[in-house]
């Protein structure tokens, strides 16, 4: 039988729960059989756009399709200069594409392709946000009686911006232009803009570590009171605070438990994790950040973190996933891949083929999609009791609606859809 060679590749762009989705469509020369991947860059979408439809489009068009492998490692170095976010999440949609194609070829799920099942399904974990701990306690009871059993908790620092705790997904915070009262700040001179007749701190709001830090603490005093210590909670700093606090914060919660705690330094300041590391028990997550294969591998091999947490997209796709993750099995640090709500259900679905072949699994982040989203994406991975269940389909499982995905084109967005403008009281920058 003639093997199948790419005739086309196809972008797709869709937002139908106000995230942008970018899904990449691989079309073969055989009748029917077509491939889908998640290239989702929401900051930056059209730069990946452009990169698979003028660069790895042409590069690839008349490629066998079962060299996975080899159209891998020559579409990463086609542009010579390799990596970062742009290349990368759009060689991650031909590659998941690529291997959606060889599960349908092989008539078997994608995990199975990979290995088979080391466990029936994948413990995920949930978003409990709120503007007092109270409120994120009730939160937590609504998921713990829904059968979640891992939970990431955030509280609103009171009078600051605060990540983790959102009114929508923008990425604004709720506290973000409702900082009117600031609270005690420890300098003499604060950066405030006026809107609409009324005071504000700067217009993407104000934070400060150590508010957030003592709000954090609270937090996690209240809920170990409450719901005692058989529930598992989580807790993403998100590169904010200076790294030496971080360390500090790292042993002051190691009496809270945590299951893991998120992104405590950026990518940047890695080195710190020795610190962390020689300190304290705290198990550490990190990678989410990461554009390059290579950024994690000095942190696995020195056991520095315990959750791989990058986001597959970020750096190539399914391909060199499953080698990060093997290399994590040796080192015993398990995978706790990204997965918000802009990584696409097609991104979720090879998570969930990851999560359920790889021996070292840890947990799998779970974004609670609207109805247009599940509507646009059939077959999306089903979530009960607190797993992320896997559909007996070929390949990745997942389809996408072409047609009603049209009915939601990409809004648009103040300066293009960037990060939110998040500044110190002085009104120096603060890492996202």
């Amino acid at each position: 039988m003639k093997s199948p060679k790419i005739k086309d590749i196809k972008v797709i762009f869709t937002e139908p729960d106000n995230i942008r989705l970018i899904i990449v469509k691989i079309i073969t020369d055989q009748d029917g059989l077509y491939g889908l991947g998640c290239s989702t860059f929401t900051q930056r979408p059209n730069p990946v756009k452009y990169s698979i439809e003028d660069y790895l489009k042409p590069f690839l068009i008349g490629k066998d399709v079962n060299n996975i492998e080899d159209i891998w490692q020559s579409s990463y170095v086609s542009s010579y200069w390799r990596n970062g976010p742009v290349l990368n999440n759009a060689l991650s949609g031909i590659d998941q594409a690529l291997w959606d194609i060889k599960g349908k070829m092989a008539n078997m799920p994608l995990y199975d392709l990979l290995g088979g099942k080391t466990r029936e399904a994948a413990a995920v974990y949930v978003h409990a946000s709120g503007e007092s701990n109270e409120e994120v306690g009730d939160k937590m009871q609504a998921f713990i009686e829904q059968g979640f059993h891992h939970i990431r908790v955030q509280v609103s620092t009171p009078g600051y911006s605060t990540y983790g705790n959102k009114s929508s997904a923008t990425g604004k915070n709720t506290l973000g232009n409702k900082n009117v009262k600031l609270g005690p700040i420890p300098i003499t001179k604060r950066v405030e803009t006026q809107k609409d007749g009324k005071l504000y701190a700067h217009p993407g709001g104000i934070f400060e570590p150590k508010p957030y830090m003592k709000s954090a603490i609270d937090l996690f005093e209240y809920i170990r009171n409450r719901f005692g210590y058989g529930i598992e909670i989580l807790h993403d700093v998100h590169e904010r605070v200076p790294p030496i606090l971080g360390v500090w914060f790292a042993k002051e919660v190691e009496k809270y438990q945590l299951f893991f705690l998120e992104d405590l330094f950026s990518p940047e300041d890695n080195d710190y994790f020795k610190m962390v590391r020689s300190q304290t028990s705290t198990p550490i997550a990190m990678g989410e950040l990461y554009s390059s294969p290579h950024e994690i591998i000095p942190m696995i091999k020195d056991r520095l973190i315990d959750f791989i947490r990058i986001h597959i997209s970020d750096i190539g796709g399914i391909s060199p996933a499953k080698k990060i993750a093997a290399m994590g099995e040796l080192f015993g640090v398990r995978t706790a891949w990204h997965g918000p709500g802009d990584t696409s259900p097609v991104g979720h679905a090879a998570n969930l083929a990851l999560d359920l072949s790889c021996y070292n699994f840890g947990i799998q982040e779970y974004s609670i999609f609207g109805d247009n989203t599940k509507d646009v994406f059939p077959g999306y991975p089903e979530v009960k009791d607190g797993m992320m269940w896997a559909n007996e389909k070929p390949g990745l499982g997942i389809e996408i609606d072409e047609k009603l995905a049209k009915k939601y084109p990409f809004k648009e967005r103040e300066y293009g859809g960037a990060w939110d403008t998040v500044r110190r009281a002085d009104g120096s920058m603060v890492k996202p």
